[in-house]
């Protein structure tokens, strides 16, 4: 039998491939992003009890209603922006299960899709596997920013979507409030859409704000926004966040996500609902992770790598190229093997494997975890 693959150029990804070997070698794992410590007793708790109150059978498609209220009480909170959680709020099965169904909803074959690189991995394959075709704009190392008007030049009458990230993976730059009125300004008068990729919405330091597309009316109109529970909660394998977007766009949405994975885990919906109460728990975040990236930098001083501006996100780039000309992805395994510290070489994020002698360590580990990494480090 003849097998024509939608994603002929898609192996497995770096971050399994990383794990795998950081596993197999006994290495400390800082390629990976999530954190190896439990969330809140407290949230665990209240997902049991649910669970003993019978909570157990399909949420609704678009999620419980207690939640989605909660999550426009905060929204409106931190961005100003009013949502009715009937039409504008979807919980989902994580962050990555909404970005496929943004792009499925949305991407016809042949629609150009503008990715941003380095970029989540997730991106480029869901775009292709529905038949869009994606069209990268290059940041540069080290600042990683965006020439709004050299980007300008990749719209063409097909461009459908920009896929935007802030605070972003994984670089750790911020999109500022210039940005995206330059985004805004970019898009009037067309009818492209834009994802913005706000899962690390909470994570980010030094006093910066987070310039969500919600704050921005004309652009919200034309935003589907995501969101993640397991980047603000520590329970990544938990698999639930949301997409917030105007109604007509939601509609749309929703019809992808019904028949994708129709709702999201019913006890942890319902659990959250309940922690949401609990605003602290995620306004303490920047002060909590900024704390592990100061850490983490003054445990890695005493090496030859050189840091890279990091704004938000718990990924730390650090460039390689006065160690060793060796290519990121040998340079990370030896890390690896040699060393016993993985990390992810950012190659991995650009589509045409552009190296730049950076890698990305994840500082969502506990303090003994990030300074022996350092100690280890510091003998390369």
């Amino acid at each position: 039998m003849q097998i024509e693959s939608k994603l002929p150029h898609v192996g497995t990804t770096i971050f399994t491939v990383m794990s795998g070997l950081a596993q197999q070698t006994g290495a400390i794992n800082l390629s990976q992003g999530f954190p190896n410590y439990n969330p809140d007793e407290r949230l665990q708790r209240l997902v049991f009890d649910h669970m003993q109150r019978g909570d157990n059978q399909y949420a609704p498609m678009q999620g419980l209603l207690s939640l989605r209220e909660r999550i426009a009480e905060k929204m409106e909170m931190l961005y100003g922006r009013s949502l009715n959680p009937e039409t504008e709020i979807t919980v989902t099965a994580g962050g990555t299960q909404a970005i496929f169904c943004v792009i499925a909803a949305f991407v016809h074959p042949g629609d150009e899709v503008i990715l941003i690189e380095p970029c989540y991995d997730s991106y480029r394959p869901s775009v292709e596997t529905v038949g869009g075709k994606v069209v990268t704009y290059a940041l540069q190392a080290p600042d990683y920013r965006i020439d709004w008007q050299e980007m300008g030049r990749l719209i063409t009458p097909r461009t459908r979507m920009v896929c935007i990230n802030t605070p972003n993976n994984p670089t750790g730059t911020l999109l500022r409030e210039s940005d995206m009125l330059a985004l805004e300004a970019l898009l009037r008068n067309t009818n492209i859409l834009v994802m913005s990729d706000e899962v690390y919405e909470h994570l980010i330091y030094d006093g910066e704000q987070h310039a969500s597309a919600l704050r921005y009316p004309e652009l919200y109109a034309r935003s589907l926004c995501i969101y993640s529970f397991g980047k603000t909660y520590h329970n990544t394998g938990w698999k639930t966040g949301y997409c917030i977007a105007p109604p007509e766009l939601t509609k749309e949405f929703r019809k992808v996500h019904q028949f994708n994975v129709f709702s999201s885990v019913h006890p942890l919906q319902a659990a959250f609902a309940d922690f949401m109460a609990d605003e602290s728990q995620y306004l303490g975040l920047p002060a909590f992770y900024q704390q592990k990236r100061d850490f983490f930098q003054q445990a890695m001083a005493a090496t030859r790598f050189r840091p890279l501006f990091c704004g938000g996100t718990y990924f730390q780039l650090y460039d390689y190229s006065g160690i060793s000309d060796e290519p990121d992805l040998a340079f990370c395994k030896r890390l690896t093997t040699e060393y016993g510290v993985a990390a992810i070489p950012v190659s991995s994020f650009f589509s045409d494997g552009r190296d730049d002698k950076v890698i990305r360590f994840c500082f969502a580990k506990t303090e003994d975890l990030l300074a022996q990494a350092g100690e280890k480090l510091s003998a390369v």
